[in-house]
């Protein structure tokens, strides 16, 4: 626990202008991003008596060892800028709304030829309209199935639209009336692209200018007496009131809204946001957050509008934003938001009428949210804590380990050895640090040898950052005696959503947001830590945990000691009887089955066996899909698949003339006499085995199910393989 008073800037350093400030912790991590008008006064009330701080802000500023801030121009700069820094640092101590869903959205692909109706979950893509959030993906296709009878768009996905197009046979829906069948030309790009937009004119709201077109048309058949397509009119404007019927009128006035509403206690807030437009709810979604500092409702509701927005522009931001309290200053946020639309943007607090009626019925929907959360959070949080607790007691720990490492090898009968490191905070994975080895040190198989070259590479990478830092004392370097191979360019790409590093700025110079960078925090040597996010391997665990007994645990621990480290406690998880092993005990440490604290080190420990098997399937399934056109120079994707499409299998082709290739369009006889020689030089192929039935497959038929498929073709049966795997 650092004292505040050991890093509290200077009388009179601190501007008194905008800007937004940082609290990083002893390893030089962001923990708290914040903004003020006056950098000056904001800084001030973090370094008054402890005594006088909300409880989580004392947690905050005795866990930080720096501040250093960024003097912006404007205060919608500085709300620009704590938005980015939020989002790029996750900071554990600010304000995170967590969504308990990846809510899904009714999509239409205008980016393509045939644009495609169709479920969409994630990050929203340029070109494509969206429409929701909906609460469940059921209620998307519900509505979906009622207006593919009057706006019969295409659904399919691209593999059977293809399909469909060389045998020129549509699918059902085509034939049942619900797809237009572009793919079989029965209609054009052009009108296909015309029902496309009518769809997405119905579901911004424009509803009534379809109904009465079509009544006007039932009328019509009705008079001419075709009374089939007059009843098939009828049909089709009763499918579009029922699809308006799921959304029901709220605003009379075909209003466009965002209603926000926030339900809190001491420790906790819970966001409801109901998206309306044309008057209807069109879209609902929730968050939860702990209250992580001594934070007002307006605050609140500014983290929500920059989680809401930050990415978003044009009409996906209202006209009208309704809010149960308006943030301090409101001016920068309501420009902020004009900013991101691009013409006015309301944010203010609905008084009375429909608007104040329909803000009530969201904040209902807001305490409900909290009071489930608490429900379900409650065991939860105390099963954790036990957990952890139990942890620290059966390995005589200090304290609880709020950050577990694990390390697993897997390798197929000794080949594509590969080793996964997966981490756990407070008790959950931050799958955003996961990191995944090659082992290159040695050939073969040794599980003990490839655990102690994982574990030195990634605590040499530790320390180097440390050193980098300037962390160490003066005169101490503990990787000058270090042994074991070297990390550089041994590491693979992090798996999702991992930090990188990039440049430093100097002290006091022009960062690259164009914006002047001043720092309370003294840096060793000269060097500037350029960012706080968590990079690869700069921080450290509690706990490692690898998957093994005895020898495992004790290359991990020589590993650390190689490298100076004592402060690190290592422990192993043998799979036969789910013992816990020590470094030099003779005996294991056994859990209770029961114990809370063996079922976390479990999920740890097959979570890292998941990650690294899934690793070591994706490598050993690029090797087995190798092929002798591989290595020939300036052969592309599309050429190889060109020359398959020809010969028909690998077989043939490896059999054809050089005349014979030449044949294939875009082949020139250089590229060709390259390919028979590739094929000349390569080994052949070991007979296939048929994974399902165990028998040998002929090499022309094996190899073109290899190539059509893109499976690899195993060498023995499935379940054998399994068992050979680790």
């Amino acid at each position: 626990m650092a004292d505040p008073s050991s890093y509290r800037p200077k009388p009179g350093q601190i501007p008194d202008s905008p800007g937004v400030y940082r609290f990083r912790d002893e390893h030089r991590r962001v923990i708290y991003v914040g903004k003020a008008k006056s950098l000056r006064q904001r800084l001030a009330n973090y370094f008054q008596d402890l005594a006088g701080l909300h409880p989580r802000t004392r947690t905050m500023v005795t866990t930080a060892a720096s501040v250093e801030w960024t003097v912006v121009s404007t205060e919608v700069e500085a709300l620009q800028l704590e938005y980015s820094w939020i989002k790029e640092y996750d900071p554990r101590f600010n304000v995170k709304y967590r969504d308990d869903k990846s809510y899904p959205y009714l999509a239409v692909t205008m980016n393509e030829e045939f644009p495609r109706v169709q479920v969409m979950r994630g990050h929203k893509k340029k070109g494509v309209r969206y429409f929701g959030p909906y609460a469940h993906a059921w209620a998307i296709r519900d509505t979906v199935d009622l207006l593919l009878r009057v706006f019969p768009v295409r659904t399919c996905s691209a593999g059977v639209f293809k399909n469909a197009s060389r045998t020129g046979r549509p699918c059902l829906l085509g034939y049942i009336g619900k797809c237009s069948a572009p793919c079989v030309a029965r209609v054009s790009a052009e009108d296909h692209r015309e029902l496309a937009e009518e769809f997405c004119d119905f579901m911004t709201g424009r509803t009534n200018t379809y109904l009465r077109r079509l009544e006007k048309q039932m009328t019509e058949a009705a008079e001419e007496m075709e009374y089939e397509r007059a009843a098939r009119l009828r049909d089709d404007i009763e499918a579009l009131k029922k699809a308006m019927e799921k959304n029901a009128v709220v605003l009379a006035d075909a209003t466009d809204a965002d209603l926000i509403a926030v339900a809190e206690d001491e420790l906790e807030a819970a966001v409801q946001i109901f998206h309306v437009r044309g008057g209807r709810v069109r879209g609902q979604r929730g968050w939860v957050t702990d209250k992580v500092e001594e934070i007002t409702t307006g605050a609140l509701v500014e983290h929500a509008l920059q989680q809401l927005y930050g990415e978003e522009t044009g009409d996906a931001v209202p006209k009208e934003v309704l809010v149960p309290a308006l943030p301090d200053p409101l001016d920068p946020v309501q420009e902020w938001l004009s900013g991101r639309r691009g013409s006015n943007v309301s944010l203010r607090i609905p008084q009375r009428g429909d608007k104040r009626a329909l803000m009530e019925t969201v904040e209902r929907n807001a305490q409900q949210a909290l009071v489930l959360h608490k429900t379900r959070r409650a065991s939860d949080l105390t099963t954790r804590s036990r957990a952890l607790e139990e942890i620290a007691d059966a390995l005589d720990l200090d304290s609880a380990p709020l950050r577990i490492e694990c390390y697993d090898i897997s390798h197929l009968q000794g080949e594509d050895v590969v080793a996964s490191m997966v981490v756990f905070e407070d008790g959950l994975a931050r799958k955003s640090e996961y990191r995944r080895f090659q082992i290159k040190g040695f050939e073969g198989q040794d599980d003990v040898r490839s655990m102690h070259e994982v574990i030195t590479r990634r605590f040499k990478r530790y320390l180097a950052e440390k050193e980098r830092t300037g962390e160490w004392a003066d005169g101490e370097d503990p990787l000058a005696d270090s042994s074991g191979p070297d990390s550089s360019g041994s590491l693979t790409e992090p798996s999702s959503g991992a930090d990188t590093d990039s440049s430093s700025d100097p002290v006091g110079g022009t960062s690259s947001t164009g914006l002047t960078d001043t720092s309370s925090a003294p840096l060793a040597n000269g060097l500037k830590d350029e960012d706080g996010r968590p990079k690869r391997f700069a921080y450290p665990p509690q706990l490692v945990v690898v998957d093994g007994g005895q020898p495992q645990v004790a290359a991990a621990r020589r590993a650390l000691d190689e490298l100076g480290i004592d402060d690190i406690a290592v422990c192993g998880l043998a799979k036969r009887l789910e013992e816990v092993w020590l470094p030099g005990d003779d005996d294991p440490v056994v859990l209770p089955r029961t114990s809370e604290g063996l079922y976390l080190l479990q999920r740890v420990r097959d979570e890292a066996h998941r990650f690294a098997i899934t690793y070591q399937r994706t490598k050993r399934g690029k090797r087995f899909r190798a092929s002798p056109l591989d290595d020939v120079p300036g052969l592309g994707e599309t050429r190889k698949q060109a020359l398959i499409k020809h010969f028909g299998s690998v077989k043939k082709l490896r059999a054809a003339t050089i005349d014979q290739i030449c044949e294939v369009p875009g082949i020139g006889r250089k590229t060709a006499e390259t390919v028979a020689a590739a094929f000349a030089t390569a080994a052949p192929a070991a007979p296939a085995v048929n994974t399902a039935t165990g028998e040998i497959m002929e090499d022309e038929e094996s190899e073109t199910t290899a190539e059509t498929s893109g499976e690899p073709v195993s060498a023995g049966a499935s379940d054998e393989r399994r068992g050979q795997e680790r």
